[in-house]
């Protein structure tokens, strides 16, 4: 397994403050003592270093406020860590201008556990929207769209807007939506939270697919019985810190 946990211990919970995570592979998301506090003197994340190498997948495993979101949403650059600091397909990003950000981020694929679909947008809107931003022609767009809503079950949803979906429905067209590019980066959010077993098998296959087309991806869950069907490194998050 490429992951190895090194460094100072605590016995207890070996909790690890700011030792490296070693992968392999060119390094694709690098994190130094990265720590993230919402209020003052309550931090989420504490001291996280990591490195992940291009074309892996790590699990991301934690209870429920364990970090894991705060943690995807710094690696996709929606948050800015309080402290520390992060590099990204090897840029150092902390710094970086606001107007920097995008072409990065057009790099990165994203799952929101809630969704984040445009309540104007129709479904197919939705799940095109990467498309468009990048310049893909609209015949090219329609094509891609409706061979993928058809593939996670929504083909009948198309026009639809998000506000009639069921929840396991927004879940199949938020994850539609962040592979339809296939990003170098794939970052899921409990993508399977709200799908049966069946989907969240199909699903998982899908995000192999990417994996072996050379997508490195993080995928978050609190599903151990997910996690034990796979063999892929975990990197464990409790109280904000990763343990091993």
């Amino acid at each position: 397994m490429p992951v190895n946990y090194n460094g100072r211990m605590n016995l207890g919970e070996k909790i690890i403050e700011g030792e490296r995570i070693i992968t392999s592979g060119q390094e694709v998301i690098g994190l130094e003592k990265v720590s993230m506090g919402y209020l003052s003197g309550q931090e989420v994340l504490r001291d996280i270093t990591l490195s992940v190498g291009r074309g892996e997948f790590h699990f991301l495993s934690g209870a429920s406020g364990a970090g894991k979101s705060s943690l995807l949403n710094i690696m996709a650059l929606s948050l800015r860590p309080s402290k520390g600091s992060m590099r990204l397909f090897g840029q150092e990003t902390t710094g970086l201008a606001r107007e920097a950000l995008p072409p990065l981020r057009r790099r990165v694929g994203t799952v929101f556990q809630d969704y984040r679909l445009i309540d104007h947008l129709t479904i197919e809107e939705n799940v095109g929207l990467p498309l468009k931003i990048a310049g893909e022609p609209k015949r090219q767009i329609a094509e891609k769209v409706g061979e993928l809503l058809e593939w996670v079950g929504l083909g009948a949803y198309h026009k639809a807007r998000p506000e009639i979906l069921s929840g396991g429905q927004k879940q199949r067209a938020a994850i539609a939506r962040a592979v339809i590019t296939a990003p170098d980066i794939l970052l899921a959010d409990e993508p399977s939270g709200n799908l049966d077993s069946a989907l969240r098998l199909k699903f998982m296959y899908l995000f192999q697919t990417l994996h072996k087309g050379g997508t490195t991806i993080v995928l978050a869950t609190h599903d151990d019985t997910l996690i034990s069907m796979f063999d892929y490194p975990v990197m464990r998050l409790k109280d904000g810190r990763l343990v091993r």
